[in-house]
């Protein structure tokens, strides 16, 4: 909150607004049908795992509304032309298309790691609340040293170059997630989150920069609200599949690990079986339970982060539709003027 009071008023004093911009008529269809589709797909998405997936009818509604809000949001934006909601401009810079597939790839990977972390922190390994936050903090310190680096390096060379290095950071970062195990302490957190921070500071904006800067103006505003929404729909999305990929994924590891805990194996007798671990007392078999729960999910956690690591690697040839944008040659000073002779 403070950080945005401080945004809010330099907005205020430092930004003044235009009053000669040209406002294009707002197709409010348009609007209606896109939001109503992702609003019932991010529904779905949400509350899929809670209501057993398609062996529910609400999931089915939800489904049959966000194809259908899809449908009519592409037939009318086909047949309406210019002063449709999304200018099919837009669909034809493979630059922005790229562009802003992949930046989807970074909301879904950002967001996500960021709604994970927390829970793996404060339930499998205690953290307060306070704790957790500090733990995470140097993540947000690794962007903001990412930008200073950029703005040095994007007239230098090329920008692809840099978001090919900000993903394979990223990939690494989460590469060395997959290894994290409950008997580590703060040290890995920190370190993967400095790499991953540093890794998407490295790619927002070579990414705006290559993906906009071929857009005529007069949809410019446009394609950087569309680029705006699909970061936004990428965390959203890829928040809803890995908390879903989550509890599935530790569901399964819990009974695989329970497979073994039987009566007749000697490694799940004492003195193998430390207390308060027991297979004959209800205190025992409770918490025998709750550490093969907090097992399984540790490890739903590091298949979730071996998905974000292949989504960002698989997304890596992406970059070959870019094209570097050309930069304005350099203008050489104007040599002086002669004198002119006395007549």
């Amino acid at each position: 909150m403070p950080v945005g009071i401080l945004c809010a008023i330099g907005i205020l004093v430092f930004i003044r607004p235009t009053r000669n911009v040209h406002r294009e008529p707002f197709d409010f269809l348009g609007f209606a049908t896109l939001s109503l589709a992702i609003g019932a797909l991010q529904l779905m998405l949400d509350r899929g795992e809670l209501k057993d997936w398609f062996n529910s009818f609400e999931i089915w509604v939800e489904l049959t509304v966000a194809v259908l809000g899809f449908y009519l949001f592409t037939v009318h934006t086909v047949t309406t032309g210019e002063r449709s909601f999304l200018n099919r401009d837009l669909l034809t810079s493979a630059n922005f298309i790229a562009g802003t597939i992949l930046m989807f790839v970074v909301g879904l990977i950002m967001s996500g790691t960021m709604a994970l972390m927390p829970t793996m922190l404060q339930n499998l390994m205690n953290y307060p609340a306070l704790t957790t936050g500090l733990v995470m903090a140097p993540r947000g310190l690794g962007t903001m040293i990412a930008m200073f680096v950029v703005a040095r390096l994007i007239n230098r060379i090329d920008n692809r170059l840099i978001i090919l290095m900000g993903f394979l950071m990223t990939a690494f970062s989460q590469w060395q997630m997959s290894g994290f195990s409950l008997q580590m302490g703060m040290g890995p957190v920190i370190l993967t989150g400095v790499i991953q921070g540093f890794g998407l500071g490295c790619t927002f904006v070579p990414l705006n920069i290559i993906a906009l800067s071929t857009l005529p103006r007069h949809i410019l505003t446009q394609g950087t609200a569309i680029r705006s929404l699909m970061r936004n729909l990428g965390g959203s999305i890829g928040i809803s599949i890995l908390v879903a990929t989550l509890a599935e994924n530790t569901q399964i590891v819990h009974s695989r690990l329970v497979e073994s805990l039987r009566p007749d194996n000697p490694l799940a007798q004492a003195p193998f079986l430390p207390a308060p671990f027991s297979l004959t007392t209800p205190g025992g078999l409770a918490a025998l339970n709750a550490e093969v729960t907090r097992q399984a999910a540790m490890v739903g956690y590091i298949n979730n982060f071996k998905l974000m690591m292949i989504v960002a690697l698989v997304s890596l040839p992406l970059l070959l539709l870019l094209r570097e944008t050309g930069r304005a040659p350099r203008v050489p000073a104007p040599a002086a003027a002669p004198v002119a002779a006395d007549d």
